[in-house]
């Protein structure tokens, strides 16, 4: 990136009152500091991702989590192939354990494969996880999803719901865009996707501007966050966003939402 983008501004000791009144009509992002201080998982996770994975393997354990793995060579970026006919990673079901374990395995490797598990639904894969980790500034209702991984990078995309982010281990950077961008983000094809929804085809962290020229105009309306356990960042809809881990272990649980009031 060849500017510094604007801050996300920050929030502190966020209630329900204020989130809902002062912070959703905004339409605006914003990072909610050590609003999930509080949760058993992340006082294991500040001793060692070891204790955090040992932390999750004693719950009661679920059904198997989606699972993505790809080469090293892929540097953590879960992207097309080269030719667009594919994905540069493969996509397998897995228990958790065994994913956690995968993660334990490579935590010091120098050139690790990139592993990722994406978009698991707690109460299918941790079904007591739930209760004794509340996000009370919304409804129980909201499933709550977890995502844990080494240092990968999710390509520029965007929900299609409202979306509170909690890290739970590692840290965290977050790039976002406002929704009017989209036409300087250069979405990619519609029909196949990585997860789901389009995705911009250029990459962050070395964009070519010769063959995507407009998007320095994006660049300029970006904004960024980094977050530490225990922080989450909330993300209306429509919002474009680039999420980057930092560390070699990374564990992140979000909530969709589709009502304009949580």
């Amino acid at each position: 990136m060849d500017s510094t983008p604007e801050r996300i501004g920050d929030w502190r000791g966020v209630d329900v009152a204020t989130f809902r009144d002062a912070i959703v009509p905004k339409n605006e992002p914003a990072v909610l500091r050590g609003v999930v201080l509080h949760w058993p998982a992340i006082q294991q996770g500040s001793r060692s991702p070891q204790a955090m994975c040992t932390y999750l393997m004693s719950l009661r354990q679920g059904g198997p989590v989606p699972l993505l793995t790809a080469d090293p060579a892929t540097q953590g970026r879960f992207f097309f192939r080269d030719d667009m006919r594919g994905f540069n990673f493969q996509r397998r079901p897995a228990p958790l354990a065994v994913a956690l374990r995968m993660l334990l395995t490579h935590l010091d490797d120098t050139e690790p494969p990139g592993l990722f598990v994406e978009s698991a639904a707690l109460p299918d894969c941790l079904p007591d996880f739930a209760a004794s980790h509340r996000l009370e500034l919304l409804e129980d209702s909201i499933v709550p999803r977890i995502w844990i991984g080494n240092a990968v990078r999710v390509q520029t995309h965007y929900d299609l719901w409202n979306n509170i982010a909690c890290v739970l281990a590692g840290r965290r950077r977050f790039t976002l865009f406002p929704p009017e961008q989209l036409p300087n983000l250069y979405p990619g094809p519609m029909d196949i996707t990585p997860a789901g929804v389009p995705i911009s085809m250029v990459p962050l962290d070395n964009p070519d501007f010769e063959r995507y020229p407009r998007f320095r105009e994006a660049l300029a309306a970006a904004r960024v966050a980094e977050l530490e356990p225990g922080d989450a960042l909330y993300i209306p809809y429509g919002w474009w966003h680039h999420v980057q881990s930092l560390r070699s272990f990374n564990v992140l649980v979000n909530y969709w939402w589709a009502d304009t009031n949580p």
